[in-house]
């Protein structure tokens, strides 16, 4: 039962569902590409991120100095479902504006 609680409260949010949405699409993205693709703050999506991964939809990775967000190795059934689901509606986000400074290094 806290696991769907959990996930609940964390995609109760548009953001984070486009977010998480994003990052499933493409995989691994940065955050400036979120805040880019998405046209938010950068403090806004660090805040969702931060969200994503305490709800362990999310995990990061350092590269550099840069840091890398992806979905977890291995979720849970119910973020599996919730993951599926995600994939119908990915086409609604638009595409994914990389990251110059990111691709420079």
């Amino acid at each position: 039962m806290e696991e769907m609680v959990s996930l609940a409260k964390a995609m109760s949010d548009m953001h984070r569902v486009e977010i998480v949405a994003l990052i499933q699409r493409e995989e691994e993205v940065c955050v400036c590409e979120l805040c880019d693709t998405l046209h938010l703050s950068q403090p806004l999506v660090s805040r969702h991120l931060r969200q994503l991964r305490q709800a362990g939809i999310v995990t990061a990775r350092k590269e550099g100095k840069w840091t890398l967000y992806r979905i977890v190795d291995t979720p849970s059934k119910l973020l599996t479902a919730c993951l599926h689901h995600l994939d119908k509606h990915t086409g609604t986000i638009g595409k994914l504006v990389a990251c110059s400074r990111r691709t420079k290094e």
